[in-house]
């Protein structure tokens, strides 16, 4: 007799979340394979439906050629000193500011870019 793919799933359906962890570590052992990155693809696709990303990363990736400009809308958005900034520009990529909102992400993207740098917000 043969089960089919819907009666497993039905089956794992019905059990607690214990009982499936124990079933996936044991067909990892009869199986010598590993469900962790299955898993964590599975997870980061259903935690990205379920929750919207609330905060970004503005990243610098590349200066541009008016690297003097782009230094100067790195002070403005950052508060950096003059010699920090510089820095920060010369080690692009890097990061500018973390864990910010949407709206304050796109517009310092956008200041930065009108500047002549290259930026990405994650």
């Amino acid at each position: 007799m043969s089960i089919t793919n819907e009666q497993i799933l039905d089956a794992v359906a019905d059990m607690s979340v214990m009982q499936v962890v124990e079933l996936i570590e044991a067909m990892e052992e009869k199986f010598g394979v590993s469900a962790a990155a299955a898993v964590v693809a599975g997870g980061a696709a259903e935690g990205a439906a379920a929750e919207e990303q609330t905060e970004f990363d503005v990243i610098l990736t590349e200066a541009g050629a008016n690297k003097v400009s782009v230094i100067k809308a790195v002070r403005g958005a950052t508060g950096l000193g003059l010699k920090e900034a510089k820095a920060l520009v010369d080690g692009a990529p890097a990061p500018l500011k973390e864990g910010v909102e949407k709206e304050e992400a796109d517009a310092l993207k956008a200041q930065l870019e009108e500047a002549g740098a290259s930026v990405e917000v994650k």
